[in-house]
């Protein structure tokens, strides 16, 4: 009974921390809610876990990280930014928490975006709408896995209660 109590109390953190992630991209994010399903198995039982539920569920891990690199870049060119700008978003979303705190998480990507445009070479009008656009693509990308994790959550939870 203690181990279960446990193994719930595990699982919850790590939904949580997995939800966590979806907008920190510090925090291990979608894997967080795929580690939940095997401290169950673990702990609890592997029955309530089939191929189907496998199968989703790994799928949906896999559609998280082409999804976040690929809205992120495509938020990015939608606005004209280039390589140089995806790069400088990227490195942003990363170190931007980290430099500025608070606002760091908007900042970093924007900030990242607009310099890897100027150190391309484009005028700063191009480099500040590469920069919104890489807003646009963090927050695409930020809805997208939410949904998709929750999603997880969602067959975890019917495949617990079937």
């Amino acid at each position: 009974m203690t181990l279960t109590i446990i193994a719930w109390i595990l699982i919850v953190v790590l939904f949580i921390v997995g939800m966590a992630g979806a907008v920190y991209p510090v925090l291990p994010g979608v894997l967080a809610v795929y580690a939940a399903f095997f401290v169950y198995g673990l702990m609890i039982s592997w029955s309530d876990f089939g191929f189907w539920f496998w199968f989703i569920e790994t799928t949906i891990v896999v559609v998280v990280f082409v999804a976040d690199y690929a809205l992120g870049a495509w938020g990015v060119k939608r606005f004209g930014g280039t390589r140089a700008s995806v790069i400088g978003s990227t490195l942003g979303i990363i170190l931007g928490p980290f430099v500025i705190p608070v606002a760091g998480l908007l900042i970093g990507p924007f900030l990242g975006a607009v310099i890897g445009e100027l150190i391309a070479g484009k005028d700063a009008r191009s480099a500040m709408m590469a920069g919104w656009g890489a807003l646009v693509g963090f927050f695409t990308s930020t809805a997208a896995k939410i949904i998709l994790q929750l999603i997880m959550i969602v067959v975890f939870i019917i495949a617990w209660l079937w």
